[in-house]
């Protein structure tokens, strides 16, 4: 089994945050989000990977060489950023024949990778994985099949459903995909079912899905991790608690936790300090008595004030 992680964004919702590291790098429960996914395939089986870097590349190529990851792994940088389908097509490209799994690279989900590859049938170009969510619903299905994407179809259909960030791509799919520049992939598939070719619909309930590319999916992706929604990810934090600790956290008396928080390694917690909903990366220092709700705090950010729904990052 073969998988893409599309990984070359540059996490624009995410800034100032992604200006100091890219976001298939920004972690979750401590973890990096991108770790977390290669992991997913690798228990999976997959036995070849293929990832795209952009933005703050060099962060991104560090990280996957410090991995002693089982599955062969190739990085494809791209110096001028290519979008969904250029990105797509470039890392199809560089996987060995027959069809592979591709996955957004900032999107977290318990879903079965490798029974989702399993169920991909070669008549159809491409496998979208597709669920019920509404801030996204775009894409409309008629007998198992997607009839259109992005654009309402004429005559009686569904109601739409949204991508998953998640399908398994045929290599006559790339034929629809420019070989140079920036596209957008919705237009590779629009192309592919204005050619008559099948897109199946793989539609999938009951599991864990959150988009981390605004700060609100961030902390809500922490908030649902806390809360326990994702068993299936279970594994990847054995020490689940809320509050999370990293280790080497430093709390001072009279502290209190609202739900909803993380700390990094070596955080320092001032004495007296309030926090709900709000994740602090490794090494930042609270001054006594600040009260933090829905934040995010970078990496060594020392904080003497309190925030609410603020990004900190100096």
């Amino acid at each position: 089994m073969k998988a893409a992680v599309l990984a070359a964004g540059l996490g624009t919702r995410l800034r100032p945050l992604t200006d100091l590291r890219p976001k298939p790098l920004l972690p979750v429960l401590n973890r990096p989000l991108l770790g977390l996914l290669l992991k997913q395939l690798e228990d999976g089986g997959f036995g070849q990977v293929a990832v795209n870097t952009h933005h703050l590349a060099g962060m991104v190529h560090d990280f996957l060489q410090a991995q002693p990851w089982s599955f062969h792994l190739s990085v494809r940088h791209e110096p001028e950023i290519l979008g969904t389908g250029g990105g797509l097509k470039g890392l199809g490209e560089s996987l060995s024949g027959g069809p592979f799994l591709a996955v957004n690279g900032d999107i977290l989900t318990d879903l079965d990778l490798a029974a989702i590859y399993r169920r991909h049938r070669p008549e159809a170009i491409t496998t979208l994985v597709l669920h019920d969510c509404p801030p996204y619903n775009n894409v409309w299905v008629a007998a198992g099949a997607v009839v259109s994407v992005g654009e309402v179809p004429p005559g009686k259909v569904g109601p739409p459903l949204a991508y998953t960030g998640v399908q398994v791509v045929e290599k006559r799919m790339l034929d629809y995909l420019p070989a140079a520049g920036y596209y957008n992939l919705i237009h590779g598939w629009q192309e592919a079912l204005a050619a008559g070719e099948r897109i199946e619909a793989l539609v999938v309930s009951g599991h864990f899905w959150q988009d981390l590319g605004t700060p609100e999916g961030y902390l809500a992706t922490h908030r649902r991790l806390l809360r326990g929604e994702a068993p299936g990810l279970a594994r990847f934090f054995p020490d689940l608690a809320d509050p999370l600790l990293g280790p080497g956290a430093v709390v001072g008396p009279g502290v209190r936790f609202g739900p909803g928080v993380c700390l990094g390694a070596e955080v320092e917690v001032g004495a007296g300090a309030f926090l709900e909903n709000t994740v602090v990366w490794e090494r930042a220092r609270l001054a006594p008595g600040v009260e933090l709700r829905d934040c995010i705090v970078a990496a060594a950010v020392p904080v003497a004030h309190s925030a609410r729904g603020q990004v900190l990052v100096s």
